[in-house]
């Protein structure tokens, strides 16, 4: 019966997850106006419109937040967390169940800018980020983060390294969200 349910929850955990990564992933590229006519975006807008098209018409938008797309990853976030809970227990604490899915989320959106700035550096790296569809999605997603602190940390020769205080500051929030929701 143990091997059953660690199966059952690996496989809700990863199935909920990349689809919730796809809607943040979404609503954050939506937020920094990146290009939309991109093929990743493209990928991103097919997979998440048909649940996201129809949330639109409950929820109405709030600014240049895409507040449907909030309330999608939060609705997904607290039915993965409800269902491994309830598979690893057998019981469902409710309010407990909410707070876990705000720090879970708020982890997703931390390790997505993570990510991108690790993948982001790679490819600065290698030097093939001309013509790689990807690479102006980066720039869009990271330069709101890198923007300010390029302000305070200069260049050392030709080396920026603004990305590494990102992943520093980054890797001391998912320190403290963890700490504080979990």
């Amino acid at each position: 019966m143990g091997l059953a349910v660690d199966i059952s929850v690996f496989l809700i955990d990863t199935i909920f997850s990349l689809y919730i990564a796809a809607v943040v992933i979404r609503l954050l590229l939506g937020f920094v106006r990146a290009d939309f006519n991109n093929p990743f975006s493209q990928f991103l807008v097919k997979i998440t419109s048909p649940v996201l098209v129809p949330l639109r018409r409950f929820v109405p938008a709030m600014g240049s937040i895409d507040s449907s797309a909030v309330v999608l990853a939060f609705l997904l976030t607290v039915i993965k967390l409800g269902l491994m809970l309830l598979l690893k227990t057998g019981s469902l604490h409710f309010p407990e169940l909410l707070i876990y899915a705000i720090g879970d989320l708020l982890k997703l959106v931390l390790y997505i800018y993570l990510f991108s700035l690790i993948i982001q550096a790679i490819t600065s790296w290698i030097g093939n980020s001309h013509g790689n569809p990807i690479s102006p999605l980066l720039n869009s997603l990271t330069n709101p983060i890198l923007r300010p602190i390029r302000k305070v940390v200069p260049l050392i020769g030709m080396m920026d390294l603004s990305p590494l205080v990102a992943i520093l500051g980054i890797n001391i929030l998912l320190m403290i969200v963890t700490r504080v929701f979990v």
